[in-house]
């Protein structure tokens, strides 16, 4: 039986709750595909904050992207006034009022003129209301707001009432409403009532730290449904709400096997020999002056000149600023910025909070299209918000970059000391690969070093370079560690110096002992020389006496053949018998 209850649960279809999406950036994602369709959702949150242009937007974008026709029910500002404020953001309310696809109804309540007799009911409202819904066959409405609908009302029994009335008229017309409230002081809203009610409550918040504004959207309540429930920063720009995150914060972007050059030839030496992968994320960090922007500009040149597209966003200098900079070491970026191959951003960090930064350049990114984006430095607009904010702010913008496959590169200004690498870890971690600037000082000299912390996915060197900047432009050559640690600078051209003249000395006293080595066997070929001619004149002598020898004999020969004739002796018999057969008589 237990078994059968089990399967019979598995195999059961669950049903999900309908969605009425919102077409807002970003909000859609958060509630899982946008508000309760046919219930209330409740926005509240202080003056300012922007419900009225969420309930707005709501319609809006109701009819332009999903033909669904909407009821604007405002207690506090006029039809002229909603229009007015709307129009600055692209919205053409009036159009669609005149279209027919939204109502535009204002509702002056005054209190005085309300006679609180127990007996108080919003039946004119419901008549009213069902009118325009009717008129349009709306399927969206929002009523704004509700404190000043009920701000006649001190009795709590018929408030609780009324407020319960609303939203079951509101779910039996079946329509999906959005209901702006003030929020309280120690409750969400002032009555504090009609968070209980609503099926789905977002909280808006305004706040400013620092004199730096910003705004935060969280969905408070969501019957039925899962939601994000963190804290969201928003902004309202000139095309509406944007809720960030924009893009899904999921893991799953594409990568390329493709390696881009860095425009430093040495720099691609320490990475293998091919540079970056394209699509990668990458931090420079160093302090000031160690060289960020000069590396960030000779990566953004080497990206032009291959054709391209490179978006600088720079928070510290002007465009003309760097440009005129990059004379000092031979790059001319005026030619690239011409073609439109290379185009800059630069504002000040305190010009505006960090969720409308990040906007602006999202915005800037989507219509520029670059295949490298240069930010310099990252650090500047980090400290607009705490560490966690700073961190979720870079955390979008690296996943907004890769799921476009855009290769960017982050300049991170640090105070220095040992603690440097530790202070940059948050950052550090989100990152493909990690160089770091650093300085040595010694010997009366500030000289740059230049290490690949890490590089994911390739081989790199683990060695040091000193990073020299002149006016042909900058390199990467070997530090000389010796003994005494890394010497740099001066100190570097003075120990190779030394080396060189160690090197010479020990050259000449080769080529001394060479040339002695060279007169040495000289002197014995001369000796052997001096041998073989002893030698050759003494085998002549011998030569020679064996001649005479010979020609002694011959002639001895000679003359007792002669002499045999002179005898008449037998000249058959050979000397030397008769002269055997002589001694042999004589024994």
């Amino acid at each position: 039986m237990g078994m059968k209850n089990r399967r019979t649960k598995s195999d059961s279809t669950v049903i999900l709750l309908p969605k009425c999406p919102t077409g807002i950036q970003g909000l859609d994602e958060i509630t899982g595909g946008g508000l309760p369709r046919g219930r209330p959702t409740l926005v509240c949150g202080s003056a300012g904050c922007g419900k009225t242009l969420l309930g707005t937007e709501f319609l809006v974008r109701g009819v332009v992207e999903f033909d669904e026709p909407g009821v604007l029910m405002a207690f506090e500002e006029t039809e002229t006034e909603l229009k007015a404020n709307v129009a600055s953001l692209g919205f053409d309310l009036a159009g669609l009022v005149r279209r027919k696809k939204i109502v535009v109804d204002y509702v002056h309540i005054e209190r005085s003129e309300v006679q609180e007799s127990g007996e108080y009911d919003l039946e004119g409202l419901f008549v009213r209301l069902g009118h325009a819904i009717d008129s349009i066959g709306a399927k969206r409405v929002v009523l704004d707001t509700l404190e000043v609908l009920f701000a006649s009302l001190p009795n709590e029994g018929i408030l609780r009432s009324e407020l319960r009335r609303l939203f079951r008229w509101l779910k039996d017309k079946g329509v999906t409403a959005v209901i702006t409230a003030e929020r309280g002081k120690e409750q969400l809203t002032r009555h504090g009532l009609e968070e209980y009610v609503s099926d789905c409550v977002i909280l808006l918040d305004h706040r400013v730290n620092d004199q730096i504004a910003t705004r935060h959207l969280r969905v408070v309540k969501y019957r039925g449904a899962l939601h994000g429930t963190n804290e969201f920063p928003f902004l309202i720009g000139d095309e509406g709400i944007s809720v960030l995150p924009i893009t899904s914060l999921g893991l799953n972007h594409k990568v390329s096997v493709e390696r881009i050059a860095t425009g430093i030839p040495r720099l691609d030496v320490m990475l293998g020999g091919r540079g970056f992968f394209r699509g990668s994320s990458i931090l420079l960090t160093g302090t000031a002056g160690t060289g960020k922007t000069i590396i960030s500009a000779n990566f953004a040149q080497a990206a032009a000149l291959r054709g391209e597209r490179v978006l600088f966003f720079s928070f510290e200098e002007s465009p003309n600023q760097i440009i005129r900079n990059m004379h000092s070491i031979g790059l001319r970026l005026e030619p690239l910025v011409k073609s439109g191959l290379l185009r800059f951003h630069s504002a000040r960090p305190s010009l505006c909070g960090l969720e409308m930064h990040l906007a602006t350049m999202f915005k800037e990114i989507a219509t520029f299209k670059p295949d490298v984006v240069i930010v310099d430095p990252i650090t500047s607009l980090m400290d607009l918000g705490t560490a966690s904010e700073g961190k979720g702010m870079v955390t979008r913008l690296i996943d907004y970059l890769k799921a476009g496959q855009v290769t960017s590169l982050f300049t991170s200004l640090t105070q220095g000391g040992h603690a440097l690498q530790q202070s940059e870890g948050g950052m550090s971690s989100l990152m493909d690969s990690w160089l770091l600037l650093q300085d040595f000082e010694g010997n009366g000299e500030r000289n740059r070093v230049l290490y690949v912390l890490k590089a994911r996915g390739m081989a790199h060197s683990n060695q040091i370079r000193e990073f020299l900047i002149s006016d042909n432009g900058i390199d990467l050559v070997d530090a000389y560690i010796g003994p005494n640690g890394v010497l740099t600078g001066s100190a570097r051209v003075a120990q190779e110096d030394l080396e060189k003249a160690a090197a010479l000395a020990s050259q000449q006293e080769a080529a001394r002992r060479k040339r002695e080595l060279e007169h040495k066997r000289a002197a014995l070929e001369r000796q052997i020389s001096g041998l073989r001619s002893e030698h050759e004149a003494s085998a002549e002598e011998l030569r020679q006496i064996d001649q005479q020898v010979g020609t002694k004999t011959r002639l001895l020969t000679t003359e007792r053949a002669a002499s045999g004739r002179l005898r008449q002796a037998d000249a058959k018999v050979p000397i030397l018998t008769l002269h055997k057969a002589r001694n042999g008589r004589g024994h």
